[in-house]
């Protein structure tokens, strides 16, 4: 199953979730016009061949450090310390982690 075809089930799963906004809602353009939203904020969305995540900065580097997920970077090159880059898993794995990355970015919300 390729990324687009994952973050699609993702989308599916997710998008009738209190909060949630499917990609092109709210008129967005640019970064994250094509990702899914927790009030306003990206929390994932399909990039360059892989689902990207919104994590917690120590979550992204287990990750990277077990080998599930790879360091995003920014159109620059920049890494983005609290994003994780997911170019394989399951539809079971993806939604898991997608569901983290949910609350993570809706608890940034509350703060």
């Amino acid at each position: 199953m390729d990324p687009g075809q994952r973050f699609a089930l993702l989308v599916e799963a997710l998008a009738t979730r209190p909060g949630v906004g499917p990609p092109g809602a709210g008129g967005r353009w640019g970064f994250g016009a094509a990702a899914l939203t927790i009030e306003g904020s990206v929390f994932a969305m399909v990039v360059g061949g892989a689902v990207v995540l919104k994590l917690p900065r120590h979550r992204v580097e287990g990750l990277v450090a077990a080998g599930t997920g790879l360091p995003f970077a920014a159109a620059n090159g920049t890494p983005m310390r609290e994003w994780v880059a997911l170019d394989h898993g399951t539809p079971e794995s993806d939604l898991a982690l997608a569901e983290e990355a949910m609350a993570f970015v809706a608890s940034l919300r509350r703060t």
